[in-house]
C-alpha cells in the first residue's frame, strides 16, 4: 500500500507506481483533477483501473502522494540550496532561484501541486499545508535575518515572505510563456527581482 497513516503516504519508489504518479500528473496537467478518471490515467499506461488499486486506492490518494512527493522534494531542495553561512542576500537569492527553478523546470508536475490543492480530504490537505509552512519558513528565516542585520528593508515580514513565495509558486501556472523558455532564465530574473523587493543592500 502507499499510506501508512492518514496523513503521511509512502510515496512508493517501484516502477509501476512512479509511472502511475507520472501519468496522473501529465493527466491532471491537462484537464483538470476533476476532469481526470481513474481510467483515463490507466489509459495512458496501457493498464485497466483495477491495476491501479494495488497502488493506489483513490485518485485522491494518487493526488495526496503526486502532492506530498512534489512538496517534500521542494524542502530538500530549498534546504541544499540554502548556503546557511552566507549573507542574507546570497541566501535569499540562492533559494528564489532554486524554487522558481524547479516551479518553471516541473512546471506541469508544479500546477497539479500547487494548484489542486482544494481536491484533497481535509486530512491530507492539512497534511500539505503543514509542508507548505516549512516551505514559507525557511524563506521566512532568510528574510528575518537580513532585516536583523540591516541588509533588507522591509515594511511587512510576513507579507514579503507571502509575496517572494507567490512569486515562485506563480511560475509554474504561465511557463513557459511570455518570452520564457529557459527555466535558468526566469530562476535569474526572479531572484534580480526578490532583492530589490526587500531592498537588499549590496550584491549578494
Amino acid at each position: 500500500m502507499t499510506e501508512q497513516t492518514t496523513g503521511t503516504p509512502v510515496v512508493s519508489s517501484s516502477k509501476a507506481a512512479a509511472r502511475i504518479r507520472a501519468a496522473a500528473v501529465e493527466a491532471f496537467a491537462e484537464n483538470g483533477y476533476g476532469g481526470t478518471t481513474t481510467r483515463d490515467i490507466a489509459a495512458r499506461l496501457g493498464l485497466s483501473p483495477a491495476a491501479m488499486y494495488p497502488h493506489y486506492r483513490s485518485k485522491e490518494e494518487l493526488l495526496f502522494a503526486i502532492s506530498f512527493e512534489g512538496h517534500t522534494r521542494c524542502i530538500e531542495l530549498l534546504r541544499h540550496a540554502d548556503p546557511t553561512e552566507s549573507s542574507p542576500g546570497e541566501r535569499l537569492h540562492a533559494v528564489v532561484h532554486a524554487f522558481t527553478a524547479w516551479h518553471a523546470t516541473h512546471h506541469a508536475r508544479g500546477r497539479v501541486v500547487q494548484y489542486e490543492l482544494t481536491a484533497l480530504s481535509p486530512e491530507h490537505y492539512h497534511a500539505i499545508l503543514g509542508l507548505r509552512r516549512d516551505i514559507s519558513r525557511i524563506i521566512k528565516r532568510i528574510v528575518v535575518a537580513g532585516v536583523d542585520d540591516g541588509s533588507f528593508v522591509v515594511p511587512d515580514v510576513e507579507g514579503v515572505n507571502l509575496a517572494i513565495n507567490s512569486l515562485c509558486v506563480d511560475v509554474c501556472r504561465w511557463f513557459p510563456g511570455g518570452g520564457f523558455t529557459d527555466p535558468e532564465a526566469v530562476a535569474d530574473l526572479y531572484a534580480e527581482l526578490t532583492l530589490r523587493l526587500v531592498g537588499c543592500s549590496g550584491t549578494p
